[in-house]
């Protein structure tokens, strides 16, 4: 049983353990969905075989190697969530809104050849900076009417035969400690509640925030304009913070002391990892680049989980009662490795069609920690999670100083049965390119579909529909 420390605003008792590190985590940290530059998205996020944009160092470094002159850009962008929920028949619809930066850093261009016009190397170029990979501001409201199970429905069984001091600490001790849970049998410790088959109301809003943003050192060069090579450190960071609340309300004619219970999860996640990308753009023709990448997976060894549950009962004679929960906890966790394939056809100087394959298996995802081994959250993202193949498609058409952009990508469903997740993305840009500074707008559009279970052991889950729409302005300066 891994080892908390839990902080219990009741008398202490003897405390068990609450997984709060599973294969949903896994997912989130693993499923990237990349911002960065206007350009990059506008354009589908296929730039793998095109370069000369800084969002490539987190994607494909060898597009270092296209720069000739260096640069310093800016992306500030902002994104608005959408989510429906459907669960028996009832809709409920929320949003977020949020302000955040999708990249900003600085590429160093370093011509050899003009010191050297021999010289098969014509440039090197170093870069830093920071591109947003994932972005978890959300918000989902869920509301359903239950006439044969309520949210206190499996704690008798699971708390019969224990005495109140061996209750689980985040769940049935609760219960216990706010009179939601009580002792029939004290003889054997058999326990009820008042509510066994339902006949409740159940609301509840999750509001998540946070992304993952990775601070990119690249180095890259050109070789006789033919092979562009690069390489990227890659130090992503997670901040992730969600508060669930949960509220379940006893419906019209009902004849138990039971009015309402309200439970409030809060989480917040921290994490600083590692990875290493490699990259090569081969330029074949002049109309034709083939592009390669390879991604490590990336080594988060500083997790950590600081996290409260909170429960609060109402009864009808106005008898009201609270207790709560926290814990801490650090682990590991290793994201799956990518492999990525471009190709990009140039049109002399009007125009550009660029397309990325990139491939990535889930269910290579692993948890870790010294004092706990994970097996069944482990063994959990191997039986849900699958290889996805994503796809990623782009054009540009330049007239004059302007340019004209649209995109197309794919992130492929990540899971091995049940609901088709797949996100597509649709997106649009427009560009203004001068010798020495370029402003670029990007909007892009995604949405998926997910599973969202209100407490284990629900047996109909919501279905929920999460849309987002960004608009981004990359403000860039050449020197």
């Amino acid at each position: 049983m891994k080892r908390f420390i839990f902080l219990i605003a009741l008398p202490l008792l003897t405390v068990s353990g609450l997984k709060a590190q599973n294969e949903i985590d896994a997912l989130r940290y693993s499923r990237l969905n990349y911002s960065g530059s206007a350009r990059f998205v506008s354009m589908g996020g296929a730039f793998g075989a095109l370069g000369a944009d800084f969002t490539s160092l987190s994607h494909n470094p060898a597009g270092i190697g296209l720069y000739r002159s260096s640069e310093i850009v800016l992306t500030p962008s902002i994104s608005i969530s959408n989510s429906e929920a459907v669960i028996n028949g009832s809709y409920r619809d929320d949003s977020r809104y949020n302000f955040n930066l999708g990249n900003v850093g600085i590429i160093m261009n370093n011509s050899l050849e003009k010191k050297n016009p021999q010289s098969a190397w014509r440039n090197i170029q170093f870069g830093f900076g920071l591109n947003r990979m994932a972005n978890f501001n959300n918000r989902v409201s869920i509301d359903n009417d239950n006439n044969y199970s309520s949210y206190l429905s499996s704690y008798p069984g699971a708390a019969n035969g224990k005495h109140p001091g061996d209750l689980g600490a985040f769940d049935t001790r609760l219960a216990y400690n706010t009179d939601l849970l009580f002792v029939t049998d004290s003889a054997t410790w058999q326990y009820g509640v008042d509510k066994p088959y339902g006949g409740v109301n159940q609301r509840k809003l999750i509001d998540s925030k946070g992304s993952i943003n990775e601070m990119a050192f690249t180095f890259g060069g050109n070789y006789m304009d033919r092979l562009y090579l690069g390489a990227t450190i890659g130090i992503p960071n997670i901040r992730y913070s969600e508060t669930a609340t949960y509220t379940e309300t006893a419906l019209a004619g009902d004849t138990t002391v039971f009015s309402g219970m309200t439970r409030t999860d809060m989480l917040e996640t921290s994490g600083t990892g590692v990875n290493f990308k490699f990259g090569l753009i081969f330029r074949a023709t002049d109309w034709l680049r083939l592009g390669g990448a390879i991604h490590t997976p990336t080594f988060f060894s500083s997790m950590a989980d600081d996290y409260t549950s909170t429960l609060r009962s109402r009864f009808d004679n106005g008898y009201t009662a609270s207790a709560k929960a926290s814990g801490y906890y650090e682990y590991e966790l290793n994201t799956p490795m990518r492999a990525i394939a471009s190709v990009g056809i140039v049109i002399g100087k009007s125009g550009i069609i660029s397309a990325d394959y990139e491939y990535v298996n889930y269910a290579k995802a692993r948890l870790r920690a010294p004092d706990y081994d994970f097996y069944d959250e482990n063994n959990a993202i191997r039986e849900i999670y699958q290889a996805a193949n994503n796809f990623r498609l782009g054009t540009e058409w330049r007239y004059g100083a302007l340019n004209f952009r649209g995109g197309y990508a794919l992130s492929a469903n990540p899971y091995v049965t049940g609901i088709n997740s797949a996100m597509p993305s649709y997106s649009l840009g427009l560009g203004i390119r001068e010798r020495s500074f370029y402003i670029d707008l990007g909007w892009v559009y995604s949405e998926y579909d997910d599973e969202y279970y209100l407490y284990s052991g629900i047996e109909s889950p919501a279905r929920t529909t999460i849309s987002n729409n960004t608009f981004m302005l990359t403000l860039g300066i050449k020197y």
